[in-house]
């Protein structure tokens, strides 16, 4: 229901929620291991919880293809340049 209004639980409110529900937050996360190993899904596997969280992107640190390819060049120039 809150959601459909945008809003938010508080930290109090998840607290409370975790507290509240403790054994049954248990028993799901057993299931899905006991799914998991069902399946047969590897050792590595992640689940995800839907959590949505916001990307930040520096534009000294984000990197094109061409980027990439002109980081690399100069990297290979600078191990030359050290090996004469």
């Amino acid at each position: 229901m809150w959601l459909s209004a945008r809003l938010a639980p508080d930290l109090k409110t998840i607290a409370d929620f975790r507290k509240d529900n403790g054994e049954a937050i248990r028993l799901v996360c057993r299931e899905f291991v006991m799914l998991c190993r069902k399946l047969n899904l590897p050792g590595d596997t992640l689940g995800i919880d839907g959590s949505k969280f916001k990307a930040l992107n520096n534009h000294d640190r984000s990197f094109t293809r061409a980027k990439m390819n002109l980081v690399i060049r100069l990297i290979g120039c600078k191990q030359l340049l050290e090996a004469m």
